[in-house]
């Protein structure tokens, strides 16, 4: 059957126009949504609990071992479904009351013709809650499901589509929105509290009103629609479930938190230490997911964070730090800018660095007339819209700007839900801190990093926020020191989805070692000496150990030593003198028997000493020698002259003379 769409713009009785095809044609059923089955009519219905379906075949139950993936899975648009409707809006007239806003296009969903070109054009999703399936409640955490889309809009003017959300009927507001054309894209939004969702998606054309049809021709498109684990749904696959121990054809149990699926058995098994359970898939060990670097996973294995200490090995030593006193929220107010009409405002920024067994204590919240971190935990029960998170910013306007009677807060969001890990290095998970961005340390201690990411995607951030924190030792900043922003990005963040810190503080140092102090040596009195010990200046530690008492110990003094080594030279002295004179006086006497031996040889009777004995060889030399027959060593020969002398005795000698003998 065909029909046209209304409101009907055209004249179909003018030449040339097109004329509605003949009704009654039969023709093969377009495919249903998954989830839906053609039980044989001309309509899709959902198929039965515990049954599911791909759209093109009949409902089967699902496998043992195995449990229905509930949600919703549109792609096909032939009829709107049964739980989204559409209408059209305009503030200023009543053209389009009654009209749909959108029409289904087959293989798309795509804006209507309205009745002006600054209409609102609706269409609403009613989900009426969101919970996990039996398989995931151990490992969800605190996402209970996504809603997808893919869209893509044709403009020629400003129009604008808009992605909204009520929660339990209370109020809509605005979660994302995207003005002019958009190629094809996808973009997902993270279900975290279990109640009663309307999605709307609002598209407008322009927002000028105008008498003539302009912009007509200006659409959005949107190709598909789907929701996880609502509590409706139908399914259009199944996944792997724990068993009961009785039997393996027994129903579906929940594993307890922090337990994935054995894939041999199908039973619970807890996850190993420090890693956490994929939100995604719980089937296999690989669900459990190591812990970044320096990180340790909470009791229930839901997510990682750090416990404030960090070790980190630097030229054979170890670095201790302990970060335990700023794991209180740190706060950073931080501006002020100015709106385009003077209206001045500031960016304020909540930091939850480390501890508390991985729980978010940094709170941002809107619409509050106090914005301390303190009173924000004493009476949170008179704000609104409470968010906690890691790092979260509020936009604070103070209350002479617009003559309140005190400061406002709004546009709090989200800037780091997950803990990625901490570390030395400056790049983790592809988020980099590049050295200019901060000024260089003073000091060689490096800086510890601490890294975060937001699972909240955006048009401009499609793979969501990230934050990196440098801890930088600094003593002059006691206690919980201060925080600053990059120079060159005054607001935090130079593309918006980036935000950088720098957290200067004494804490932020790592513990003292002794590598910290040095010893020093007291003068010698009295036969003790006393040995103090001083930290190195200047100080970059803190805590750790304390400074050694000072030690007493027994000496001995420079006098003494200058006594004893008098006394040794004295004696040393007094022995050289006495060998010195001793061999003088054996020298002497050894020449007084040499001149007489010689006397002797040169008188014609040669008369010698009855124990000595010479011989006067014939030579050609003029001049006589006298030679030792007795060849010892230098020892020896002071042995013998020592002997010699008390007996009385002389050496041979062998004299050689030039003058011929007369013997």
């Amino acid at each position: 059957m065909y029909k046209w769409i209304e409101p009907k713009i055209c004249w179909e009785d003018l030449t040339d126009a097109i004329r509605l095809p003949p009704s009654g044609e039969k023709k093969d059923c377009p495919p249903c949504n998954p989830g839906f089955y053609n039980n044989g009519s001309s309509s899709c219905h959902p198929c039965p609990p515990g049954t599911f379906s791909d759209g093109t075949k009949e409902c089967r139950p699902c496998p043992a071992g195995t449990e229905p993936a509930l949600g919703f899975e549109y792609k096909w648009w032939n009829v709107l479904p049964g739980n989204m409707k559409t209408s059209c809006f305009n503030v200023g007239n009543s053209k389009c009351d009654g009209m749909n806003g959108w029409e289904v296009a087959g293989d798309h969903i795509q804006s209507g013709a309205g009745g002006s070109d600054n209409d609102y054009l609706i269409l609403n999703l009613h989900i009426p809650g969101f919970k996990p399936p039996t398989s995931m409640t151990g490992a969800m955490g605190s996402e209970l499901g996504r809603i997808t889309f893919v869209f893509e809009t044709l403009c020629s003017a400003d129009c604008i589509l808009y992605f909204m959300m009520d929660i339990n009927r209370k109020s809509t507001n605005v979660v994302e929105s995207w003005g002019g054309t958009k190629e094809k894209q996808a973009y997902t939004h993270i279900i975290f509290k279990n109640a009663t969702f309307t999605f709307t998606w609002a598209f407008q054309r322009t927002n000028e009103g105008q008498d003539n049809r302009r912009f007509i021709n200006d659409m959005v498109k949107i190709y598909s629609i789907t929701a996880t684990n609502a509590v409706d749904g139908v399914a259009s696959s199944c996944r792997a479930c724990a068993l009961g121990s009785e039997q393996l054809g027994s129903s579906c149990v929940p594993c307890p938190p922090g337990h994935y699926i054995e894939k041999e058995t199908n039973q619970c098994k807890e996850c190993p230490p420090d890693t956490y359970l994929s939100i995604h898939q719980v089937y296999g060990k690989e669900a459990c997911i190591p812990c970044g670097p320096g990180s340790r996973s909470t009791q229930d294995h839901s997510a990682c964070y750090s416990d404030c200490f960090f070790y980190h090995e630097k030229e054979n030593q170890t670095l201790h730090y302990d970060f335990s006193n700023l794991s209180s929220v740190g706060s950073l107010m931080n501006g002020p800018s100015f709106t385009s009409k003077g209206t001045k405002y500031f960016h304020f920024f909540n930091i939850s660095l480390c501890g508390h067994e991985g729980k978010k204590m940094a709170l941002c919240t809107n619409n509050i007339t106090d914005f301390t971190v303190k009173e924000m935990v004493a009476g949170s029960d008179d704000y609104t819209n409470l968010v906690g998170a890691f790092v979260c910013q509020s936009t604070i306007i103070p209350s002479e700007s617009k003559g309140f009677r005190a400061a406002l807060s709004s546009q709090s969001i989200i800037l780091a839900d997950t803990f990625l890990g901490v570390t030395v290095e400056t790049t983790l998970q592809n988020i980099n801190i590049k050295e200019d961005m901060f000024p260089v340390p003073p000091s060689q201690i490096p800086d510890v990093h601490f890294f975060y990411k937001s699972s909240t995607t955006t048009t401009s951030c499609v793979n969501g926020r990230s934050t990196a924190v440098k801890m930088r030792c600094n003593p002059t900043k006691l206690g919980a020191g201060m925080i600053s922003v990059p120079s060159k990005c005054p607001a935090g963040t130079c593309d918006g989805c980036t935000f950088y810190f720098l957290w200067e503080s004494s804490e932020a140092c790592p513990l003292c070692t002794e590598h910290d102090f040095h010893e020093i040596e007291g003068a010698c009195k009295r036969g003790f000496q006393e040995t103090l010990y001083v930290w190195n200046e200047p100080k970059w530690c803190i805590k750790g150990i304390s400074l050694p008492e000072k030690k007493l110990s027994t000496c001995e003094t420079v006098d003494f030593w200058l006594k004893v080594g008098a006394g040794v030279g004295a004696f040393t002295a007094v022995l050289l003198v006495a060998l010195t004179c001793y061999f003088w006086k054996k020298n002497q006497k050894l020449e007084y028997k040499y001149s007489k031996l010689v006397m002797t040889t040169n008188s014609k009777e040669c008369e010698l000493p009855a124990a000595d004995s010479c011989a006067i060889m014939e030579g050609e030399d003029n001049e006589e020698e006298v030679v030792y027959s007795n060849k010892q060593s230098l020892l020896g020969k002071l042995k013998s002259l020592a002997t010699k002398e008390k007996e009385d005795h002389f050496e041979s000698v062998q004299l050689k003379s030039s003058r011929s003998p007369n013997i």
